[in-house]
């Protein structure tokens, strides 16, 4: 055999591999998730509060409880959390916020949430409809491309 062959089939061989790999570690992480999204759901309550402020910060300056931060894994606790600091009542707490509900959460507003211990799921307006965030604008490049496939027929013109 050429041994061109033989480093094509290895890296083959080891390109399958972790593939099967990735597949049995995916679906694991994915069912302690399925698990995890289930007791969140089990624990969830309505709560009304005031949202004084929201930030992305690293664990370690969110101000969350000490037993929360030893809890977490190591290479999570350097990454930024979406936090939200808001008044519950007579309390101020510091709450980890959604990924997903993090634009929408209005400031200096009062909202009724639905929490899960310190994680917040979902945000309504108490007073009135929540505003969306605005859009972000679009740098230079996006809308070249943008009008380059409006002329080219890719795109409907709005």
């Amino acid at each position: 055999m050429n041994t061109v062959t033989i480093v094509l089939l290895s890296i083959l061989a080891v390109l399958v591999i972790a593939v099967i790999v990735l597949y049995f570690l995916g679906k694991k992480a994915q069912k302690r998730q399925s698990e995890q999204q289930a007791q969140i759901d089990a624990n969830k309550q309505t709560v009304s509060m005031l949202i004084i402020d929201k930030k992305r910060m690293k664990m370690k300056e969110s101000g969350l409880p000490q037993m929360v931060i030893d809890q977490t894994p190591k290479m999570l606790r350097r990454s930024k959390l979406p936090i939200v600091k808001a008044k519950v009542g007579p309390q101020v707490m510091s709450l980890v916020c959604d990924e997903k509900i993090f634009e929408s959460v209005p400031v200096k507003k009062e909202v009724k949430a639905v929490v899960s211990g310190i994680y917040i799921t979902d945000v309504k307006g108490l007073h009135g409809a929540i505003q969306k965030a605005p859009a972000k604008k679009k740098g230079w490049f996006k809308r070249t491309l943008e009008k380059a496939q409006e002329r080219a027929g890719a795109k409907p013109i709005k």
